[in-house]
């Protein structure tokens, strides 16, 4: 339109104007290029400015997609509150093959009182395992490449189970983080309180291996003990090098004693993470009972249900080890075990006890679910899977467990009624941490990986592939202590695994006393060596003190 209006002026132009007519003719072409090169400038101008106001940077999701997916749930809501990691949602790329051919069955034994510690046999193909120890967050066992590409094209999707937390957007709005993120630090200060006949054994040798492997410092009993002077309340000197304060900082304690509280934290830091191991009580009774048969308290009954019917003749509490004769969870724990179901404060004795662990401890784990235990463990101390891999230690054959009847299983819940009451409640917080921070389908999945890590290692280290009778273990250094009437089992190595590996397959099946002994004299070399010195020198000033007693005098 401007161009035509241009023209007109000219047409309308006197003939005495010719000369300006030829001077705006001559410029026609000029002005019709600069005209074209404005109108271009001001349509590229207007594509950079709206350009500008869409582009997506790399790695950033859309404002709209990220608040939509990243709103707290009730699951972030639930783990605020506690000393834990979120699990990672589960991926719903994985094969479905990697699940039980019906989850009714594993959802039975999920809740299931009898089926926990008992691991499901697997078939696999693989031979070997990787046994080498691995530093910081972990890995996935399962390849991880068909999650990454789908990562990284759905930016606004929730962070698989398997991706690196390099994908995942940085401006998530909660707080809370999944196993996997990079605030995720494995803990390397833990306090493990190990309660009698609970697999605890095993949970030790777990915790030995993973600090072994890292270089961590123990919190050791003094002068080589097992225990922590156990039966007696814990007190900080006794553990080896407080006093001569030739430790600076303790990694993990997790012998057996008495808790208390204001003891373990002289010694350990205070960003501890504290957790223990619960059995049911009725099982546990069977088990102490035979283990423990030559304590006054069940030394002259003949059977288990005999001492209930008549403990009143048998259980005298100032005899000495009698405390494993009743309540001896709430021994461990700290508390009076001599308590009485009809007593008018058993009520507030065992709300306060109850009270008391869970202020003191970030996590109960149980016995009768112990594969499921393991995979809450791994998240809250920000483990991998195979960290928490082992086999049953310090455990019974089968031919020294009795069954019980429905009536001696009832006066075990009245005799223990403290023990039952904890246990009930602890029972239901752990459903409710696997529910509310895992998933039970995520937890099915865990589980599941596990144990077939489990076969693969039993497979690769155990000559039987399970374990056996003492009288049938060949090497003597693998012998657990024999105590009581039970039949306590140990392993025999696989002899056709080279000695890097036969290193690492025996440290998971090293007996707890032989394993402690061994972390002392690692741990406090120069120490050791003085005793040693000092008990030859008092051997041999001990021998020439009998030599001149039985020498004749010589007048």
């Amino acid at each position: 339109m401007m161009f035509s209006l241009l023209t007109k002026w000219i047409r309308d132009l006197s003939v005495g104007s010719s000369c300006a007519r030829r001077g705006l003719c001559s410029r026609h072409h000029s002005l019709w290029i600069l005209f074209i090169i404005f109108v271009i400038c001001i349509a590229i101008q207007t594509f950079v400015a709206h350009q500008a106001r869409n582009y997506k940077f790399p790695g950033q999701p859309h404002p709209r997609a990220a608040n939509k997916d990243q709103q707290p749930s009730a699951v972030h809501d639930a783990w605020e509150g506690g000393h834990w990691q979120k699990e990672r949602p589960v991926d719903k790329s994985a094969k479905t093959s990697d699940l039980p051919e019906t989850s009714q069955a594993l959802s039975h034994h999920l809740h299931h009182p009898n089926q926990g510690f008992e691991s499901l046999s697997l078939q696999t193909g693989m031979d070997r395992i990787n046994l080498a120890p691995r530093s910081g967050v972990a890995a996935e066992v399962l390849p991880r490449k068909r999650f990454l590409s789908k990562r990284r094209n759905k930016a606004s999707r929730g962070p698989s189970s398997s991706v690196s937390t390099r994908e995942r957007p940085t401006n998530t709005l909660s707080p809370t983080k999944s196993f996997k993120d990079t605030t995720c630090q494995p803990k390397s200060h833990i306090f493990f309180l190990k309660t009698h006949k609970t697999a605890s054994s095993t949970i030790l040798n777990i915790l030995y291996r993973y600090g072994e492997s890292r270089n961590l410092t123990f919190a050791l009993p003094l002068n080589k003990h097992s225990q922590l002077f156990y039966p007696h309340f814990f007190a900080s000197h006794f553990v080896e090098g407080v006093s001569s304060r030739s430790v600076k900082e303790f990694n993990i304690m997790c012998n057996h004693m008495r808790f208390r509280k204001s003891e373990v934290a002289k010694v350990m830091p205070a960003d501890t993470f504290y957790f223990s191991i619960l059995r049911h009580p009725v099982s546990m009774m069977e088990s102490i009972f035979t283990y423990y048969k030559s304590i006054p308290a069940f030394q002259k009954t003949r059977s288990l249900d005999s001492f209930l019917e008549n403990s009143w003749r048998s259980y005298n509490t100032s005899i000495t080890n009698n405390h494993y004769a009743r309540n001896v969870l709430a021994f461990d724990f700290g508390f009076e075990n001599n308590v009485n179901e009809d007593a008018v404060d058993f009520r507030d004795r065992a709300r306060v006890a109850i009270a008391a662990i869970q202020r003191d401890f970030h996590l109960i784990l149980i016995s009768e679910y112990f594969d499921e235990s393991m995979i809450l463990l791994k998240h809250a101390l920000c483990w991998s899977l195979e960290d928490v891999l082992s086999f049953k230690l310090n455990s019974r054959s089968k031919q020294t467990r009795h069954a019980l009847s429905p009536n001696t299983t009832e006066k075990i819940k009245r005799w223990n009624a403290l023990d039952w009451r904890i246990y009930l409640h602890f029972n239901a917080t752990f459903w409710h941490k696997v529910e509310s921070q895992i998933g039970k389908e995520q937890m099915k999945r865990e589980v599941l990986k596990l144990r077939q890590l489990q076969a693969k290692l039993s497979h690769t280290c155990l000559k039987e592939g399970e374990a056996v009778d003492p009288a049938h273990i060949k090497d003597a250094g693998l012998k657990p202590f024999q105590y009581g009437a039970a039949v306590i089992q140990g392993y025999n190595l696989n002899p056709d695994i080279d000695e890097l590996t036969k290193t690492k397959c025996q440290k998971f099946i090293t007996p707890e006393l032989q394993y402690t002994n061994r972390l002392y004299t690692q741990q406090f070399s120069e120490l050791t060596k003085n005793k040693k010195k000092a008990a030859r020198i008092a051997a041999i000033h001990s021998g020439k003190t009998g030599m001149k007693g039985t020498r004749k005098p010589l007048w």
